[in-house]
């Protein structure tokens, strides 16, 4: 499956009849910019309004695939969407002249034809695969859809009509060369009974065997042979694959799929979009965790820190956290080692660190304690002023400077106060008095 996302080189244009309304129909292709993702463009409407295909624009289910976007829409999109996913195709505007793309000979080859002549390219961006955490399923009646957890995109689907006739599997791993030659080919179908309740419906009007399998009784009626044995169960895949483009990225799963259909398989993308949501707040939600202080945490090493503070290299001043009592006193370690960037120029010969940098992890400390859940979440404090600080002693590599910041006041949530005090052997070298200005993050001004 492809790494980095792609688009097309130049356009290219394919004109025909459209399925269901009948109309003669342009549609174009034309490269877009990285993470633009799949867009239809109705040209033929005021505005060329656009629609882009994800799951909460479907509006339509009824044997085609429908989009909207407040009254504009496209319909019958599900051979295009196909071909643009099986060829691993991101990025592409999609301009229509009407509102369904046109039909030609009933499956997704002549659209993957289109996208080879426009020549895919490689864009500098990787592709966001989403891998499936867990199993998902819907059914309907006889009908049913599994997804399961799977490192690559496969498809195993069983197709049979209402009369049991003409049952076919096929389980099959899904990239740009396999889709290519064994799914898109394979040509739409219907039974012959449902054709009269279809063109009730004002569906199939542009309907004909240059476009589509009729199967009657033990009849197959085509114009050309059976391009596979199994060319109906081949169609089903080429439909699921474009119906779960409505994701809005690439899939990694394997799909197990009993009689399947464009409801059901919007039901399973709906389901899945549902579970990156999920997934989306659960991330959200374990970086907030991660950016302040838990209420159970009484120690913190040093990858928690780097969660908590901003800071990095080469101004991170605390090692290790050891002990943390309620909301009011934290210890925290520093060592001091030859290597700190500082003392090559503090001073050569003689290395001292500076007090400015001693009083730096001071405040680190005491911005630790402040970032307690309950009354510090999604806030950020900022070091305002240092009152009464002593340096008592020099502190020289080789010495472990143990921090001991005390939380003195908070004033409603938005001004604190902490003593701090550091020591080297149990003897005090520092100490000063902080205060820190407690905002929401983002609201730094």
């Amino acid at each position: 499956m492809p790494t980095q996302q792609r688009t097309i080189r130049k356009e290219r244009t394919i004109k025909g009849k459209s399925l269901h309304t009948g109309e003669d129909v342009s549609l174009t292709i034309k490269p877009a910019d990285v993470d633009q993702g799949l867009v239809f463009r109705r040209i033929d409407l005021f505005g060329k309004p656009e629609i882009i295909p994800v799951s909460t624009n479907v509006t339509d289910l009824v044997r085609s695939t429908t989009i909207s976007n407040g009254n504009a829409k496209v319909h019958t999109i599900e051979h295009v969407l196909s071909a643009l996913s099986g060829c691993g195709i991101d990025n592409v505007i999609i301009e229509l002249d009407a509102s369904e793309p046109p039909i030609l000979d009933g499956s997704a080859r002549p659209f993957v034809n289109l996208i080879l002549e426009a020549e895919p390219i490689e864009q500098e961006k990787e592709r966001d695969y989403y891998f499936l955490p867990e199993p998902l399923s819907v059914t309907s009646g006889n009908r049913s859809m599994i997804a399961l957890p799977y490192d690559g995109f496969r498809i195993t689907c069983t197709s049979a009509d209402d009369r049991g006739s003409h049952v076919q599997h096929l389980s099959i791993d899904i990239d740009p060369e396999i889709f290519v030659a064994q799914i898109s080919p394979a040509r739409t179908f219907t039974v012959y009974e449902d054709i009269e309740e279809l063109l009730k419906l004002g569906k199939i009007q542009g309907g004909s065997l240059d476009s589509a399998i009729v199967i009657k009784g033990d009849k197959i009626l085509s114009k050309e042979p059976l391009r596979f044995e199994d060319e109906f169960v081949r169609h089903k895949i080429l439909d699921i694959i474009g119906d779960l483009i409505l994701l809005g990225k690439p899939l990694k799963a394997h799909i197990i799929a009993v009689r399947p259909g464009h409801a059901l398989n919007s039901d399973l993308t709906k389901k899945i979009v549902e579970r990156m949501e999920s997934n989306r707040k659960a991330v959200s939600q374990e970086k907030e965790n991660k950016s302040v202080v838990l209420p159970d945490e009484t120690k913190l090493d040093v990858r928690r820190i780097l969660d908590v503070l901003p800071h990095r290299f080469p101004f991170v001043m605390i090692d290790r956290v050891i002990s943390i009592e309620g909301n009011e006193v934290l210890v925290g370690i520093k060592n001091v080692t030859i290597n700190e960037p500082f003392f090559t120029g503090h001073f050569p010969g003689h290395p001292v660190m500076p007090g400015v940098l001693q009083l730096e992890a001071m405040a680190q400390a005491a911005g630790i304690l402040l970032l307690r859940r309950s009354s510090s979440e999604g806030k950020v404090a900022f070091f305002m002023s240092a009152d009464k600080v002593k340096f008592r002693k020099p502190v020289v590599p080789g010495d472990q400077l143990v921090i001991t910041a005390t939380l003195e006041k908070v004033r409603g949530n938005k001004l604190a106060t902490a003593s701090v005090s550091c020591t080297v052997n149990k003897k005090a070298v520092s100490s000063a008095n902080l205060m820190f200005s407690i905002v929401d993050a983002g609201e730094e001004n």
